[in-house]
């Protein structure tokens, strides 16, 4: 048993810390509680170390960084490392994970390391934080109760053209929201792909810099959108299609 702030956590655990998408003040996004944990943890499983330390800084300025221990978890972590991460948790104290931006296991390598906590019956607790997922989702207009977040489309123009395709006929099929991201820098040559292939009458939402003060988040048809587009080089968005 161990208290954090106010309140008392049974056993050892796993928490899901989320991040802010930027450059955007703490509490606007993120509730007191996320502080009080992120303060009573020693152990962080981190996407970019550079990028943690950053935001506990950000949370906690007086915050000693160095006693802190630090794992990596990316794409080159293996399975092996993985497990190792959680013994902290064996040995009674409870671990962290923070991802890049956002909430951590949601299109993130955090997925990898709870669901080795899961297998291992170990207390996974997810924190309140920003989704920009599901912050586009709400704000779109959008069928929130049937939806399917797809990911990186095909970099292979002709696979994307297809899979559009695809995403589309599933919208009116299925009556489900398509939602997914592109790399900032090719948000552009997604959006034209989009307006070259889907219906007039489609809907498409693009949300860009959710919760910073250039968000913008608007949901126009095919048609409309071909009138003016917005300017979305290296701005992170997610995209959504609907009837």
């Amino acid at each position: 048993m161990y208290f954090c702030g106010k309140y008392t956590i049974m056993s050892a655990s796993l928490f899901l810390i989320p991040v802010t998408l930027g450059e955007t003040a703490i509490p606007k996004v993120l509730p007191p509680y996320n502080k009080a944990v992120i303060l009573s943890l020693g152990h962080f499983i981190v996407e970019n170390e550079r990028t943690a330390r950053r935001f506990l800084k950000q949370t906690e300025p007086d915050i000693d960084i160095d006693v802190l221990t630090f794992y990596t978890l990316n794409k080159h972590t293996s399975k092996e490392e993985l497990s190792g991460f959680l013994k902290p948790i064996a040995d009674g104290h409870s671990v962290g994970i923070i991802s890049e931006a956002g909430c951590p296991a949601i299109a993130d390598p955090g997925a990898d390391i709870v669901a080795i906590a899961q297998q291992k019956n170990i207390r996974v607790i997810p924190l309140v934080g920003p989704s920009s997922i599901l912050l586009a989702l709400m704000a779109s207009g959008f069928n929130g109760q049937s939806f399917a977040f797809q990911g990186y489309l095909p970099i292979d123009n002709d696979q994307r053209i297809k899979t559009l395709k695809n995403l589309e006929l599933r919208v009116y099929s299925e009556n489900q929201t398509q939602l997914f991201i592109e790399t900032p820098y090719r948000n552009g040559k997604l959006v034209e792909d989009i307006l070259k292939t889907c219906k007039p009458a489609t809907k498409l939402c693009i949300a860009a810099d959710i919760t910073l003060e250039s968000e913008f988040i608007k949901t126009k048809s095919i048609m409309e959108w071909k009138k003016q587009i917005p300017e979305l080089s290296k701005r992170p968005c997610i995209f959504a299609l609907y009837k």
